[in-house]
């Protein structure tokens, strides 16, 4: 496939890292030399300079012959243009965008985006989208990562093994006979940041390990209770930073969290007296979210969950580090840069909240060929869960797990047939028509597609 990519910062990056890797034909335009520069280093790509909306870039970016733009700019006005250029010259079939400003995400200017007026097929909105990530954190606060998958049937979860877990140097295989009425299978072990597959049943799930399973979303409270994660829904929240997605999520918990107190610590005085004027359900303290007397004034010392959203990583960190000293059972910590990752937790951070990962999986959602209808990358982009459908030549059909030919570095989680979960065991046998949740390592998809389908059309 012919990509277009407009952008070549973190987002941008990591996007043109997976597409290159599946043999997609991949361009990125950039205005930054130096971005360029690095991005064609890294990964194989080609890249151009100039300002991704201009339609000789464009041009010389081979959109003419694209199947796909994605525009990814740090400016929602390129990205924009960028689209309607694609549409209007270059009849682009796929135009995807990311769209941060508020007012261009407001539903009563949807009309905008339609195809006579600024056709743009996707709106990505990294705001939004982080936003629903910490409200499933708060949910679940007892999971470093979750996502609804299958219609919210299933859930695909992340978690800590600790010491005091129940499952602690169990063999996999003795997770069924130890819990034979829950539907949970666990999809890969990360140790090390080296994944590990459930290939023969026998690896053991050992403390420090970050354990990714997928269940029942009836049976997720038990299932979390088998890690022993039984933290309760979180009833207090203080959220740290008062930008877009401060605000978006002190939203949510106003709207869908009755019994949530919320406190929001803003830094800029102007802004927290706008925020006190939109927001009537929660408490705002302006104030540094460094400041022990500040965090002791919004109640940390007591809180469930601490949530550290503002736009400077190291202040996220560390105020998610100080909050978990003076009490916060709970803490969450906004990270932008990937170097950042994979120390927050050794540190004692609960979750880390990376926009450009959950950005990079929507935008996968949409770039997914054949029946790959979800997408979710796992924590330090080491592997990809996917949600798609079987067709009947699906070299998964009609035959029982353990003798189908699932290539290294695949796993099969669980199956979704006329709205009923169904646990990935070994004589398991996938009909068409079902959905199948996936778990692929990276660099693996091209096989997931070939394995999900052999027909010509899938291509």
């Amino acid at each position: 496939m012919k990509i277009v990519i407009c952008g070549a910062g973190l987002v941008g990056s990591a996007i043109a890292g997976h597409l290159s890797e599946e043999q997609n034909d991949v361009t990125v335009i950039d205005a930054s030399a130096e971005n360029i520069q690095r991005i064609t280093d890294q990964h194989d790509v080609t890249g151009v300079i100039g300002v991704a909306s201009h339609p000789d870039r464009l041009n010389e970016a081979g959109m003419r012959d694209a199947e796909l733009l994605i525009a990814v700019t740090e400016s929602d006005e390129v990205n924009m243009v960028a689209c309607q250029v694609a549409h209007t010259i270059f009849d682009t079939p796929v135009k995807i965008a990311r769209i941060r400003g508020s007012s261009y995400l407001d539903e009563n200017y949807a009309d905008l985006y339609s195809p006579a007026h600024l056709p743009i097929d996707h709106i990505i909105s990294p705001e939004a989208e982080v936003s629903a990530s910490v409200s499933n954190q708060l949910r679940v606060p007892g999971a470093f990562d979750i996502k609804n998958l299958c219609d919210g049937k299933m859930n695909l979860v992340g978690v800590l093994c600790t010491d005091d877990s129940p499952v602690r140097d169990t063999p996999l295989r003795h997770l069924t006979n130890l819990f034979p009425d829950l539907a949970m299978t666990v999809l890969c072990i990360i140790r090390d940041n080296a994944v590990i597959l459930p290939r023969r049943g026998v690896e053991q799930m050992h403390a420090g390990d970050r354990i990714y399973f997928v269940c029942d979303s009836t049976h997720l409270d038990r299932a979390m209770a088998a890690f022993g994660h039984e933290e309760p829904e979180a009833r207090s929240v203080v959220i740290a930073g008062g930008g877009n997605i401060g605000l978006m999520l002190a939203r949510e918990i106003e709207n869908n969290f009755s019994n949530t107190q919320v406190q929001l610590i803003e830094m800029d005085n102007n802004r927290a007296r706008e925020l006190a004027e939109e927001l009537q359900g929660t408490g705002i303290i302006h104030g540094d979210a460094l400041d022990e007397s500040i965090l002791k004034e919004a109640g940390v010392h007591t809180t469930e969950t601490f949530v550290s959203v503002t736009e400077d990583d190291e202040v996220n960190i560390l105020s998610a580090l100080l909050a978990k000293r003076t009490g916060a059972k709970h803490a969450v910590a906004l990270v932008n840069m990937p170097g950042f990752i994979p120390l927050v937790g050794t540190l004692g951070v609960d979750a880390v909240i990376n926009p450009s990962q959950i950005t990079v999986s929507s935008i996968l959602e949409h770039v997914r060929r054949g029946r790959i209808r979800d997408v979710h990358p796992i924590i330090e982009d080491l592997g990809e869960v996917l949600e798609a459908e079987a067709l009947p030549s699906s070299l998964l059909v009609g035959k029982p797990l353990r003798t189908a030919k699932i290539p290294k570095g695949i796993s099969i989680g669980g199956i979704v047939r006329n709205d009923k979960v169904i646990s990935a065991r070994g004589d398991s046998v996938i009909e068409a028509g079902d959905t199948v949740v996936i778990f692929a390592e990276r660099g693996k998809i091209v096989q997931v597609e070939k394995m999900l389908s052999v027909r010509l059309d899938f291509f």
